[in-house]
Formats: structure tokens, sequence, C-alpha cells
């Protein structure tokens, strides 16, 4: 990324590049839980999974959909990494048009990182899959002011 480049640019250069987001949940009780997921997107706002819906993260979007989102290059060196950070509310996509589009984008990811093709076939009980979506309200990226963890909009809209 260029010197000069806005944050926005940025948070969308971090989530072109990675593969995976880490999803931040907690359970009725407020009890935090994280877990990485493979992840396509839409327009660096939407993002969409495949989990098990006995996963504990999506017992705990079933009961609390406002998720957390932290998307990074974990090989970066000590002190030069950047993350893009989102806040976002999360859902089991169950609207049958929309599980054809979101099974769509994801598997186009996926096949162009060397995965699977992926068919709505693939999602279901027999498979114990389903898709999952966050649609995010807020981007932030760490500040590069010597600041420790001083986050800063990123407004991709």
């Amino acid at each position: 990324m260029p010197a000069t480049a806005t944050p926005a640019e940025i948070a969308r250069g971090i989530v072109e590049k990675s593969l995976y987001m880490v999803l931040a949940t907690a359970d009725q009780d407020g009890r935090p839980w994280s877990t990485p997921v493979y992840f396509a997107h839409v327009d660096w706002r939407e993002f969409i999974w495949v989990s098990s819906p006995q996963a504990t993260h999506s017992h705990n979007i079933a009961v609390r959909p406002e998720v957390g989102i932290a998307v990074f290059d974990s090989s970066a060196p000590i002190g030069t990494g950047q993350g893009a950070y989102m806040s976002a509310v999360a859902a089991q996509v169950v609207d049958e048009s929309e599980i054809e589009r979101a099974i769509d984008v994801f598997s186009q990811r996926s096949v162009h990182h060397g995965g699977l093709v992926w068919t709505a076939a693939d999602m279901g009980e027999a498979f114990g899959l389903t898709l999952y979506r966050a649609v995010a309200d807020a981007h932030w990226i760490l500040a590069k002011d010597g600041t420790p963890d001083h986050r800063i909009p990123a407004h991709l809209t």
C-alpha cells in the first residue's frame, strides 16, 4: 500500500488479501468467543462464511447477532502489522434467493483461492453446514502514529 493510502484503501487492501477473518461473538450471558473463518465479501462490507449451525459462534449469533470482525496478516513482523476491524450484525442466511446469491459469492472466492466449488446442495442437515452473513456498519484501521491500539475510522461507503 502506498504511504499516501487512505484508511479506506488500507482496509480494502487488507480484506482483499486475507483468507480468514476472526469473528468475535458472545453468548446470551456475554461470555466472549472468537473463531477464525474463511470468508468471502461483497464490497468489503458484507461478509459470508460457511459454518455448522452447531458451532459455538453460530449458537452465539442466534442469541446475540452483534459481532466484531478482525482481518489481518498474522505473518507480519512484530510492530509492522495492520488490521481492519469491523462492528457488524450477523445472521444465518435463510431466504432462498439470498442463499443462491451468497453461495455464489462464497464459491467464486473459494475457487479463486484454490478451494472447492460450493453449491446450495452442499448446505443443509445432510452436510451439517449453512451460510452466515455479517453486514459491517463501521470499519477501522490502526493509526500508525506510535500510539498503541489507536484505531481510526475507515469510511468505506
